[in-house]
């Protein structure tokens, strides 16, 4: 497996959630090597001290079902709402989708459920995410989260056959709607592990930040996404870090927000906004000393960050290990704790 590809059998696509979340694998890897575990034992993995940072963004039913002007049906999944009230979206093939549109055009417009009409406007990027992402207005009465919460379902890849219900898609700590797909690192948790938690001393902090459609090319870099890391989570990163505590990320989202609200010493302030940082070699992480991660596909720029948090050599060494000892990929599936 080089650094950022490697090979992932069909077989290792986890296709359904399973049937209890917190048992799930889970595989640890850090400086001592590489544990295989079950997730409802996480929190033997922590001390007290360290702090456990997590992402209360809630999923969207976020794709819908329309048709275009010349009768063909189409999907829309709904990737992020600007500032202005417009979204970025992404038009697909209505069925197993395996990637968007190729012929869309800027004007076009979609008929939606109940009445609402979608306007594509112009490409949401000037490089090749043009050819895929769209901004788009959406004519509805009140605003468009309620529509999707009323006409959408759950953005699903042909890896998942069967439809499954939104709170199959939600996580323990989802709070706030507003991602396009699930902060899924924080599926596997469930209360009784955040109690337990709780109890071995360890501490447990929210931010926001909500997630677009991860459904890039390989090479891609992430989107621009909103977040926002409130004052008492601050704090608590910069207090555990002075006592010498570890600062443990649930998740890429929750990387990505911490270290775009992180000084260059480290030091991170409440902040909220737009970030389109990119985590990598270039700019190794500052705050997180840990991370809880699924496992992501060949070329993702996720693969990136979790370099930059652990480091090539062990990123590689769990990679390597998951894959022998075939863990499942995807929203579903299995998951890693890395512990530099």
């Amino acid at each position: 497996m080089s650094e950022l590809d490697f090979e992932l059998p069909e077989a290792l696509a986890a296709s359904a959630p399973p049937p209890r979340r917190d048992r799930v694998r889970l595989l640890v890897a850090g400086r001592t090597g590489i544990q295989h575990a079950r997730f409802n034992e996480f929190a033997s993995f922590l001390a007290s001290g360290d702090l456990l940072v997590v992402n209360t963004s809630a999923t969207l039913a976020a794709a819908v079902d329309g048709r275009r002007a010349d009768g063909r049906a189409v999907t829309v999944h709904f990737s992020t709402a600007l500032d202005d009230g417009e979204w970025v979206v992404e038009l697909r093939p209505p069925v197993h989708a395996t990637g968007p549109l190729p012929d869309v055009t800027a004007g076009e417009r979609v008929e939606l459920p109940d009445g609402v009409l979608l306007t594509v406007l112009a490409p949401a990027s000037p490089d090749k995410l043009a050819q895929r992402l769209w901004r788009a207005r959406v004519a509805v009465e009140g605003d468009v989260e309620t529509f999707l919460a009323r006409a959408g379902r759950p953005i699903r890849y042909g890896y998942v056959p069967d439809p499954h219900p939104l709170s199959d898609y939600q996580t323990v700590f989802a709070r706030r709607p507003g991602s396009a797909e699930m902060p899924s690192a924080g599926r596997p948790f469930t209360a009784e592990i955040v109690t337990d938690l709780v109890v071995r001393g360890v501490g447990v902090a929210p931010l926001l930040l909500h997630a677009g459609v991860s459904s890039q090319e390989a090479g891609e870099a992430p989107l621009p996404e909103r977040f926002e890391v409130p004052p008492a989570t601050a704090r608590l990163v910069n207090v555990t870090r002075a006592a010498g505590g570890r600062v443990v990320a649930v998740g890429t989202t929750v990387t990505r927000a911490l270290e775009s609200a992180a000084d260059p010493d480290g030091r991170v302030h409440a902040r909220a906004g737009w970030t389109d940082l990119i985590l990598g070699s270039q700019r190794p992480a500052r705050v997180i000393s840990g991370l809880v991660t699924g496992w992501h596909a060949p070329g993702a720029s996720h693969l990136q960050l979790l370099q930059a948090v652990a480091g090539a050599e062990l990123v590689h060494r769990a990679y390597a290990a998951a894959l022998r000892h075939r863990y499942l990929w995807h929203e579903f599936g299995d998951s890693c704790l890395l512990l530099p």
